[in-house]
């Protein structure tokens, strides 16, 4: 059991690659079951009371990466938008894709969109799925946005550059995870987690289960949030 349930919860899903290669699996296969531990840990957090969860899929980075595995990951992003979601959407489960978005292919741009549409008064959780994302240019756009609006310098505020976000409604994550042992945030949500509590595991994604969820919480619990102040 746990006292207090964070809000909002941030995930780096790390290690699927480190996963499969362990087992002597096809780097796919770790990939694959990558995308179906998002669905578990999503019911996980609806049954805890987590009401925000976002999870970093795919980095404006990972874009460099082979050919062959981005190939694989757009086609795994289309089938988790047609298949994975379906249950999630049956737990009443609000979906959003936070990123630059430009790369995709107008197909997966139109499913992304209805599903959107389709999630909108959803309520349970909202799922918010980073994709092709990277926190510096969120900024670098969310910048363009408030020129574009021919808003002054001495007008430009913290609540100013937050409402320009790609999800303003959501609120900052109150605990961000790592899973797979590296200790390093890589250009996900910058602005967001400047007072977010940070835990960090070696389990790999895919093994990343609900009880691995509760511990990250009741090690959440144990901190105490000063948020720069001094404690009483």
């Amino acid at each position: 059991m746990v006292s207090v349930v964070p809000q909002h919860i941030a995930i780096i899903m790390d290690g699927n690659a480190r996963w499969a290669k362990q087992k002597k699996l096809p780097l796919q296969l770790g990939h694959k079951k990558g995308s179906e531990n998002l669905r578990k840990i999503a019911e996980a957090c609806i049954d805890l009371g987590v009401k925000f969860l976002t999870v970093y899929a795919f980095s404006s980075e990972n874009w460099d990466r082979p050919h062959d595995e981005v190939d694989y990951l757009m086609k795994l992003l289309d089938e988790y938008l047609e298949k994975e979601t379906k249950s999630l959407i049956e737990k009443d489960v609000k979906i959003v894709i936070s990123g630059n978005l430009e790369r995709l292919s107008v197909v997966t741009k139109t499913k992304i969109q209805n599903l959107e549409d389709l999630t909108k008064n959803n309520r349970a959780l909202t799922l918010n799925i980073a994709f092709s994302y990277g926190a510096r240019q969120e900024l670098i756009d969310a910048v363009r946005k408030i020129i574009e609006q021919k808003i002054i310098a001495q007008d430009v505020t913290e609540n100013l550059i937050s409402q320009n976000l790609y999800h303003p409604e959501i609120p900052d994550p109150c605990l961000l995870i790592r899973t797979a042992g590296d200790s390093r945030v890589s250009n996900f949500l910058l602005w967001q987690i400047a007072y977010c509590e940070l835990y960090f595991t070696k389990t790999y994604w895919p093994d990343f289960d609900k009880n691995e969820l509760t511990l990250a919480i009741q090690d959440f619990n144990n901190r105490e949030r000063k948020y720069g102040k001094r404690p009483n």
